[in-house]
């Protein structure tokens, strides 16, 4: 049910790449509150197809935008704001790439090279996308950005890998830009730290299984799905948020609040015994 919460707003959303994306679900989403944007992502994603399929139930363009070139993004917020009819009033950034990561390379035996291309693709994108739209004057005042991050930003996820060191970056950028687009302009900036989401992206992580169920047996409201991250995603791009700017804002069930939980201890830890000695001080273990 459509409650007009992006009547009249124009957008670009950088990111969808098929119906598991929750930018594809953020889209569609803005079209039903009423939201008029453009659909961008990279040449080689755009090969997949699928964003034409969304373009078409949208009724939204889409445009090629290598999100680490600047004269990408240049060509993107002018085509964008010819196409729409005026200045942007909403961005969704859900851009994210680890070399390392598909190559299967340990966190201690890093290529610096694919780690800096990981840092440029899923981090300083955002500084390069925010800074053009900076220098075109290219969103409106109030409007809203929105990048999408996790929570291995702030805690360590053995095999997430350098993607933690983006994400931090990510929610670094976030922070500081949105200061100085705020004074400017009252663009607000903020991050979304989603819980483990069933994306192709998300699952190209080792472990990404035992992520997701972890997380689903911690969380006092299990898992937020990439349909509730997509009605949060337009509550930030909506007027009802806009004096929050410079956040990061946890949405995953209580996750991030949480120490143990009782599934956890109930259903999910058995112990055989072999840890004993790993006890000194006798504590009564479960069995």
């Amino acid at each position: 049910m459509s409650n007009n919460l992006l009547k009249g707003k124009r957008g670009i959303i950088f990111g969808a790449l098929d119906e598991n994306s929750i930018a594809w679900k953020v889209a569609e989403k803005a079209k039903e509150e009423g939201a008029i944007f453009t659909l961008t992502n990279a040449p080689v994603a755009l090969r997949k197809g699928d964003i034409f399929r969304l373009g078409e139930k949208t009724g939204a363009e889409v445009i090629s935008a290598d999100v680490t070139q600047v004269d990408d993004l240049e060509n993107l917020f002018q085509e964008s704001m010819k196409i729409l009819g005026g200045k942007i009033d909403f961005i969704l950034h859900s851009v994210g790439m680890s070399p390392n990561v598909r190559k299967g390379l340990h966190y201690t035996e890093l290529d610096y090279n694919y780690m800096m291309k990981t840092l440029d693709v899923s981090a300083i994108s955002l500084h390069k996308v925010l800074q053009t739209a900076w220098n075109l004057d290219a969103i409106n005042q109030w409007g809203s950005v929105v990048a999408l991050s996790y929570i291995a930003a702030q805690r360590t996820y053995s095999s997430y890998s350098d993607m933690a060191q983006a994400k931090a970056m990510l929610e670094s950028i976030a922070r500081s830009f949105g200061y100085h687009y705020g004074n400017r302009r009252r663009v607000r900036v903020n991050t979304i730290s989603q819980s483990p989401t069933v994306t192709t992206a998300g699952q190209g992580v080792k472990g990404f299984g035992a992520f997701y169920s972890y997380a689903n047996c911690m969380s006092p409201l299990g898992n937020a799905t990439s349909d509730d991250c997509a009605a949060y995603c337009i509550s930030m791009f909506s007027d009802y948020t806009k004096m929050v700017t410079m956040q990061n804002l946890f949405h995953d069930g209580g996750y991030s609040s949480m120490g143990i939980s009782d599934k956890l201890i109930d259903d999910c830890f058995v112990c055989t015994g072999d840890c004993d000695d790993k006890n000194p001080q006798n504590i009564e273990i479960k069995k």
